[in-house]
């Protein structure tokens, strides 16, 4: 059995609050998940991520099947016990990263198979093989195995797809449900709480994401994500395949939008029903000294920090903006210390919680339509050095 559970506490318009339960702790929703691709979130150790109040990490199966191996995690006792994480673990399903660092892979109804960007050796991925490798990494939520078109591919190919991710949904759920119930001789849950999420595709299509979704919610999952989208489209039309989606999915369960965003994509996709985010966007950033602002994003690079004895944002409580000045800061990337990357990442992590934190605060409070005018009248998307 899993001890999954969602129910929603609190509502102002489509926006709304919840309490995600697993069987490693209770994540309030809406919320953002720091990606930790290979087991660790770059730059930053897990006592950072206590510190940050992050409640639940993202974690790769595509790059931890190849190393270290998700048998090799599970004779540590699995994901939690081997990165020393006690809080909630999602695991996607490597799709993504198949199709983004293998592009030689080919597809069949089998599933993906995929030469290893790390050593050429040559893997199947298939939707069963997915749910396995998930069972053994122990996470809390185990994503299915999906195929991902380009947001320029025909109407024709993405139905093609769509079906597909279908068929692949319901193989994985079936697989899921035998490891479950001990069917599968010889594989057991390393944490036998663990969820299914499945994931809703359809490209741009308005009518496929229909579709899409009613036949993934008739596989029966505890909860769905919608994937897909962040891969080039216009932001305008991505809001409003997120919108016409999210209104289309239980009401009963979990909203995971996959890969998005920046932060007005946040709030824009809050709006819109979402509780659940993950991106690279904070961390990525943070290694590439780009760092987020009530106002925007600065380049911490540009000589006009040179001198600024200014925290990144004045008005930002975490350990960074408390202690060091943007001069610091600017003087640390460019001499390429490692620091620079820590304390980048510390900062620009704060900023996104805080922001859903904040979020969930002006849901509960009915003031959600007043916070969104007032993020966006202070956020651009473009940088703000100055």
């Amino acid at each position: 059995m899993s001890s999954f559970d969602f129910r929603v506490t609190s509502r102002d318009g489509r926006a709304r609050c919840g309490e995600m339960s697993t069987g490693h702790g209770v994540v309030h929703t809406p919320a953002f998940m720091p990606v930790g691709t290979r087991g660790a979130v770059r730059a930053v150790t897990q006592r950072d991520l206590d510190d940050l109040e992050a409640q639940i990490i993202l974690a790769n199966t595509y790059h931890l099947f190849l190393r270290p191996g998700d048998r090799l995690i599970a004779r540590q006792g699995g994901l939690h016990r081997f990165m020393g994480w006690e809080k909630p673990v999602l695991t996607d399903s490597g799709g993504y990263q198949v199709f983004s660092l293998a592009p030689m892979g080919t597809v069949s109804e089998d599933g993906v198979q995929f030469r290893s960007h790390i050593d050429g050796s040559s893997h199947l991925l298939t939707p069963e093989s997915a749910a396995e490798i998930q069972a053994r990494l122990g996470s809390d939520i185990a994503m299915v195995l999906d195929e991902c078109p380009s947001h320029t591919a025909s109407r024709e190919f993405v139905l093609e797809s769509m079906q597909r991710t279908s068929r692949w949904a319901r193989r994985a759920r079936n697989r899921f449900l035998e490891l479950k119930s001990g069917i599968v001789v010889g594989e057991e849950f390393v944490n036998p709480e663990q969820a299914q999420f499945g994931i809703v595709q359809g490209g741009v299509y308005t009518e496929l994401r229909e579709q899409s979704v009613h036949e993934i919610v008739d596989v029966g999952f505890e909860s769905y994500a919608i994937g897909g989208l962040s891969v080039g489209e216009p932001v305008d039309l991505m809001y409003q395949i997120v919108s016409a989606t999210a209104a289309s999915l239980p009401e009963r369960s979990a909203r995971y939008l996959m890969g998005t965003g920046m932060p007005e994509d946040l709030v824009e996709c809050v709006a819109c029903g979402i509780d659940l985010f993950d991106c690279v966007l904070p961390t990525r950033n943070a290694r590439n000294g780009q760092l987020f602002t009530r106002h925007g994003r600065i380049v911490i690079k540009n000589v006009c920090y040179a001198e600024d004895e200014r925290p990144v944002d004045q008005d930002c409580l975490c350990y960074t903006c408390r202690n060091f000045s943007r001069a610091y800061l600017r003087h640390l990337f460019m001499a390429k210390e490692m620091t620079s990357a820590t304390l980048n990442t510390l900062h620009n992590l704060h900023f996104y919680l805080d922001t859903m934190k904040r979020i969930r605060e002006s849901i509960a409070s009915g003031s959600f339509g007043k916070f969104r005018r007032q993020f966006h009248q202070m956020f651009a998307r473009h940088s703000v050095d100055s």
